[in-house]
C-alpha cells in the first residue's frame, strides 16, 4: 500500500475515512479493498455525490468492468446521510407504513435504465400517488380553463378534450412529442452511446431544433399553439418544471408531456439507487463532503495518466484530511456551483458553466378538510377537483408574480390520498403543494376556508386543541430541483479533464432521475473504454463526408450562431425545425 509521503497525514487520513462509525462499506469489493492502490491495473475511481447520476456511474462501472474483464475500486463520497438525491420520502404523521415521495416522484415506461433496474433488483412496483380524487382542473387564478374525471373511460376523456381543443392540434402534440422522444431514445444505442460531447449529439439528433427554442416556439414552429397550448402543455411544464412554455426549451416541454406509463417504486424510488449503489461494491463515504481536488504528488497535468487527490471532511469530525488513496479518475456528479470543492488551478480543462437552478417549495401535509370553493371563484363544492394545475392569466406573461406562477401564484396542488390520523383516528387528506415561494398559513386559511394558525398545527396542550385542528401533520422542503432549462444549444460536454468526468451538464438538456442515470452510465462507459484501450463517445457525422473533429466545429458554428455565453440563445430567431404533426393528459410530477 503507497501512503502519502507526510505519514502524520495518512495516519490522521486513516483513522478518520476507516473507523467504522465514520464509514461503512455497502457491501464488500469485489476487486479488494480500495486503500490498497499498488495495483496499477486496477482503476481507482472517486464518485463525488451518490444521486441517481452518482449510484448509476458506480453500478455500471462495475458491470462494464465485470463484462470486459478490467479492475476497478470505486469510492462515493456523498455529504448526506442517504443515497438517492432528490429522491426522497417522508412519513405522514411520522408513521414509515404511510410513507410518500417527497421529490423525483415518478418514472414512465420508457425510462428504460430505471425500469430495467427495478426488475433486476425485484423491487415492487405502485401507482404513484397521484391523487385519491380522479378530478382534474386547470386553474389560471381566476377560472378553470379545463377540467376532468380521469377515471372516465378513455373515449370520454378524448372526447372532452377534443370538444374542448378540437382533434388536429392535440394529435399534432403527440405526434411532435413522440417524434423528439423517439429521436432522444437513440442515445442509448451504438452509434450515440456513449457520448464524449452532449453538444455534437443533439445535432446529430436533431435535437437541438428542440433545446435552442422555447417551448412557445417549438410549438408554433410545429403548427401547435392557442388555448391548447396555453392550458394543457403549459400546465405539464409548469407541474413538471415550474417554468412556463415561454422560458422552457422546447426538449423539456416535450418532454413534460410524455405520461405514459406513469410508476413509481413501492417504499421509495431511492431504493433504485440504495441497490445500484450496493451491486457496484464501491465504499461509500456517507455524511463526508469532499473540500478540495488536486494533483497527486505522483502525477501531474503533463503525465499522460494524472491522478488525483482528495481531500474530504465527516461531518461528525469537521476536520478536513487528505484521503488515503490517489485516484486516477474522478466523476463529480452533483451540480459543481453547490459542491463548495476547492479544484486546483490545471485539474479542469474545461469550464464548467455556473447554471441557474429553480427554486422549488414542496409542501406536503394532512387536513381533515377539502378546499374552500370560495378561494377557486366557486359556490358547489362538488365541482371541485382534487388536483389543480395552474397556467397563466389572461393577463399574464412567462415571468409574472414570483418565478413565473402568475395570478394563480403557485403551480399545482393535489389530494394525494385518504389517510387516517393516529390520534384520532378520523380519516384526512394528503395534499402536496408545488409553489415558487413559502406556503403560509394565510395561504391555506383561504385555501380551506378555515383560520389556520402561525404554527400552522394546534397542539394538543393548546387552549383550542378541543377543536378541529385545519392543519394536523406538515413537512415543508425546498429544492434547488432542476435547472431553468432556457433555451441554449451548446451543452457541458462529460470530460472536464484528464481522467475527470462531470455529469451534471445533461440536466441542461434534459432534467428526470433517468437522464441523470443515462450520463452516469455514459461516463462508466468511457472510463471502461478508456481502461481497454478503445476510442469511443466520437462524434458522428450524418453523412460521414466529414471528419469528427470538422464536423464538431461545423456544428458548434451552426449551434452557436445566436447564441451568448453559456450556449444560451438570445432572443430572436426560431432555429427551424421540420414541420411535424401531440396528448395523453400532462405526466403530473406529484
Amino acid at each position: 500500500m503507497r501512503l502519502p509521503c507526510d505519514l502524520q497525514s495518512a495516519a490522521a487520513a486513516l483513522l478518520l475515512f476507516t473507523s467504522p462509525a465514520l464509514a461503512r462499506k455497502i457491501s464488500d469489493v469485489t476487486e479488494g479493498d480500495n486503500l490498497d492502490d499498488g495495483d496499477t491495473s486496477v482503476r481507482q475511481v472517486a464518485i463525488i455525490g451518490a444521486g441517481a447520476a452518482g449510484a448509476s456511474a458506480a453500478y455500471h462501472l462495475r458491470k462494464y468492468a465485470e463484462q470486459y474483464n478490467v479492475g476497478v475500486n470505486i469510492t462515493i463520497f456523498e455529504k448526506t446521510d442517504h443515497i438517492g438525491g432528490r429522491t426522497l420520502t417522508i412519513n405522514p404523521y411520522d408513521d414509515p407504513s404511510l410513507r410518500m415521495e417527497l421529490g423525483a416522484s415518478i418514472f414512465i415506461e420508457k425510462n428504460y435504465i430505471l425500469n430495467q433496474s427495478v426488475e433486476e433488483f425485484g423491487l415492487r412496483k405502485k401507482d404513484p400517488d397521484v391523487g385519491s380524487d380522479p378530478k382534474m382542473g386547470i386553474w389560471d387564478g381566476e377560472k378553470f380553463v379545463f377540467e376532468i374525471d380521469t377515471s372516465s373511460s378513455w373515449i370520454s376523456q378524448l372526447w372532452h378534450i377534443v370538444w374542448k381543443y378540437g382533434i388536429r392540434t392535440p394529435k399534432r402534440t403527440n405526434d411532435l412529442v413522440q417524434e423528439t422522444v423517439s429521436k432522444f431514445l437513440r442515445m442509448y444505442e451504438e452509434p450515440y452511446f456513449p457520448f464524449k460531447s452532449l453538444t455534437q449529439r443533439a445535432y446529430d439528433l436533431d435535437l437541438a431544433s428542440a433545446t435552442g427554442a422555447t417551448g412557445e416556439e417549438f410549438l408554433k414552429t410545429n403548427n401547435v399553439y392557442g388555448a391548447y397550448a396555453h392550458d394543457i402543455v403549459q400546465a405539464s411544464t409548469r407541474v413538471n418544471y415550474a417554468t412556463n412554455i415561454g422560458r422552457l426549451h422546447g426538449l423539456d416541454t416535450m418532454v413534460a408531456m410524455a405520461p405514459a406509463g406513469a410508476t413509481a417504486v413501492q417504499g421509495g424510488n431511492w431504493q433504485i439507487f440504495q441497490k445500484m449503489v450496493e451491486r457496484s461494491g464501491a465504499t461509500i463515504m456517507l455524511n463526508t463532503s469532499v473540500s478540495s481536488i488536486s494533483f497527486a504528488k505522483t502525477g501531474s497535468e503533463a503525465t499522460t495518466s494524472a491522478k488525483y487527490s482528495l481531500r474530504a471532511i465527516h461531518s461528525s469530525s469537521q476536520e478536513d484530511a487528505s484521503y488515503p488513496v490517489e485516484f486516477d479518475n474522478v466523476i463529480l456528479a452533483n451540480p459543481y456551483q453547490f459542491s463548495n470543492i476547492n479544484i486546483a488551478d490545471g485539474v479542469l480543462e474545461a469550464h464548467i458553466d455556473e447554471i441557474p437552478y429553480v427554486r422549488l417549495h414542496v409542501t406536503i401535509f394532512t387536513s381533515p378538510f377539502r378546499y374552500s370553493p370560495g378561494f377557486f371563484g366557486l359556490e358547489n363544492p362538488k365541482v371541485l377537483p382534487g388536483t389543480v394545475l395552474t397556467t397563466l392569466g389572461k393577463t399574464d406573461n412567462a415571468t409574472s408574480g414570483v418565478a413565473g406562477a402568475g395570478s394563480a401564484g403557485f403551480f399545482s396542488i393535489s389530494m394525494l390520498r385518504k389517510l387516517v390520523n393516529p390520534k384520532t383516528q378520523k380519516e384526512e387528506y394528503a395534499y402536496k403543494i408545488f409553489s415558487p415561494d413559502k406556503v403560509t398559513p394565510e395561504f391555506l386559511s383561504r385555501l380551506f376556508g378555515v383560520k389556520v394558525p402561525e404554527t400552522f398545527i394546534v397542539e394538543p396542550n393548546d387552549e383550542s386543541s378541543a377543536e378541529v385542528s385545519p392543519i394536523s401533520w406538515y413537512y415543508p422542503h425546498v429544492f434547488y430541483s432542476y435547472p431553468k432549462a432556457e433555451p441554449r444549444v451548446t451543452f457541458q460536454d462529460p470530460i472536464v479533464g484528464t481522467g475527470f468526468y462531470y455529469t451534471s451538464g445533461m440536466e441542461s438538456f434534459i432534467s428526470t432521475m433517468e437522464t441523470n442515470a443515462l450520463m452516469g452510465k455514459n461516463v462508466a462507459r468511457l472510463i471502461v473504454d478508456d481502461m481497454r484501450g478503445v476510442e469511443s463517445g466520437g462524434v458522428q457525422s450524418h453523412d460521414g463526408s466529414l471528419a469528427p473533429g470538422q464536423q464538431l466545429k461545423m456544428t458548434c458554428d451552426r449551434a452557436g450562431r445566436g447564441a451568448g455565453k453559456g450556449g444560451v440563445r438570445k432572443a430572436g430567431e426560431v432555429p427551424k425545425t421540420r414541420p411535424t404533426e401531440l396528448p395523453e393528459m400532462p405526466l403530473v410530477d406529484l
